[in-house]
């Protein structure tokens, strides 16, 4: 198998991963891939899942500049599930939910 066939497969591999999946897969430490409205593709390290209130929630950090994201700041996403029943990230937006998701986090940290 050619380098270009083995670069095209890892690319179609890197496309089908499940964030979903990888977000809940303690060992994976590869970057998120969501797409943004436009259908961008946008990476994200991981830096907690935190359950709150019965919900479950990631706290990722854009891997690159984003636009309304300071450079030590990282977005709340709520895991939940659509009228489909697939399980998708959304962005929260309610700064009551945020700040509790980061005390969360801060608390583990500091039991650590």
């Amino acid at each position: 198998m050619g380098k270009e066939k083995v670069e095209k497969v890892d690319k179609v591999e890197k496309e089908a991963r499940n964030p979903i999946e990888a977000l809940l897969d303690a060992e994976d430490d590869q970057t998120i891939v969501l797409f943004d409205e436009q259908d961008n593709e946008v990476e994200f390290d991981q830096i907690a899942l935190i359950p709150y209130k019965n919900k479950a929630y990631a706290i990722l950090k854009p891997t690159k500049p984003m636009e309304g994201v300071a450079d030590d700041e990282a977005i709340v996403f709520a895991l939940i599930e659509d009228e489909n029943g697939e399980d998708l990230l959304s962005i929260e937006t309610d700064e009551t939910i945020i700040n509790a998701v980061f005390d969360e986090y801060y608390k583990l940290l500091e039991e650590k």
